[in-house]
């Protein structure tokens, strides 16, 4: 088996409502999204993708889709962060992203692991594993969830 990684990167703010230091407050971060995919390589010459465990620009494609377009100049809440919640929703045509913990790093990369895993495995059922995603919150600090 071979493994590929994608980079993405999108803008979106958060806060970690319980934080001791400064992340309480709201604030944004340049995130970078890292899909590792694992697999073995295509042996079809007449197919696009031969030689290849998927194509880049597929891998892109679905992580756009399902991620990066809808995480991009947003803000990540936690749904029981009710004080921003209900700021937010004072802002019309706001785009807000809820999600059912907090939004850290660590938390960001679970979430986008389990979006994504069923996307590439319907797409390329057992050919194909998605091994890893890896948030960079800043250039110095990251989180990643290894799957299966």
């Amino acid at each position: 088996m071979i493994s590929i990684t994608r980079k993405l990167e999108f803008d979106a703010g958060h806060r970690i409502p319980n934080h001791k230091g400064q992340c309480k407050n709201i604030h944004g971060h340049r995130y970078v999204l890292e899909i590792t995919l694992e697999g073995f390589l295509s042996k079809v010459n007449s197919e696009c993708d031969y030689g290849m465990v998927m194509d880049f620009s597929d891998v892109k494609s679905i992580a756009m889709k399902y991620i990066v377009s809808n995480w991009d100049h947003s803000f990540l809440v936690h749904d029981q962060d009710l004080l921003v919640l209900n700021f937010l929703s004072t802002l019309p045509d706001h785009k807000t992203v809820v999600l059912d913990r907090v939004p850290t790093a660590e938390n960001l990369s679970l979430i986008a692991y389990n979006i994504l895993f069923p996307v590439y495995k319907k797409v390329y059922d057992k050919h194909l594993i998605l091994k890893k995603i890896r948030i960079y919150e800043t250039p110095n600090c990251w989180a990643e969830y290894h799957g299966i």
